[in-house]
């Protein structure tokens, strides 16, 4: 019995992507980030008790994928493609820029398929994971409920949403080192990065909400890049 429950978690995971598909293209954007948040919260759960639970199966690792496709790559696609329909100039541009947020989706699946097959990943991951990169799209709705004026103007702009979805796209697919958060022990020497990455995330959201997520991913690529390029300099 014990070794469904992981999948049942996984499971929820993708109720929650299905729910906020709904919810995004009923142009209720600030549900459908809602969704993103809470099925991230079942993702992280359904390893984490995979592991206590030793249930690993290969149905779970695949069922695992599928649903982040759903979470993760299409509903933050769905989320774009509103964006672009919120925006006064896309129609003025072309009526078909805004099916430019589903490269997002088509990159997200090219992703997780070469997380499975890419054996170099069992340490840290190479390019943006898919649920950071959900959850950076999912803070947009809810960064413009904030009504800051200036970023109102950049995420409504249509120029800047497909360059937002292009250099996403290539992020997650990128050769590109970045920590991984799952910790192996407790130690401060070992994961200072990850305890600086938590810390400054919890202050960032603490005093400036939403608007916190793209500082953190920023702040998560760069805290990467430090700890990947003092290796190299260790192994040369």
């Amino acid at each position: 019995m014990k070794k469904h429950i992981p999948n049942a978690i996984t499971c929820l995971n993708l109720f929650s992507g299905c729910l906020g598909i709904v919810f995004a293209f009923n142009g209720e954007l600030q549900y459908a980030s809602y969704a993103i948040l809470i099925a991230a919260v079942f993702d992280f759960f359904d390893g984490m008790i995979a592991r206590l639970l030793k249930a690993y199966s290969d149905i779970g690792k695949e069922l695992d994928s599928l649903a982040d496709m759903v979470s993760f790559g299409v509903l933050p696609s769905v989320i774009v493609y509103q964006l672009f329909l919120l925006s006064p100039q896309t129609g003025a541009i072309s009526a078909w820029l805004p099916y430019s947020a589903f490269l997002i989706a088509v990159f997200s699946g090219l992703r997780l398929a070469k997380f499975n097959i890419d054996t170099r990943q069992a340490e840290h991951f190479i390019g943006l994971p898919t649920p950071a990169n959900a959850m950076l799209i999912g803070s947009l709705p809810l960064i413009l409920t904030e009504g800051n004026s200036l970023i109102l103007n950049y995420i409504n702009n249509p120029y800047i949403l497909l360059i937002f979805s292009i250099v996403m796209s290539f992020l997650l697919v990128a050769e590109l080192p970045l920590i991984s958060l799952k910790f192996k022990n407790l130690s401060i020497k070992e994961n200072i990065l990850r305890y600086i990455l938590i810390i400054c995330s919890v202050i960032l959201l603490l005093t400036i909400k939403f608007s916190a997520v793209p500082i953190i991913i920023a702040l998560y690529v760069t805290l990467s890049f430090i700890q990947f390029r003092a290796i190299r300099q260790d192994q040369s």
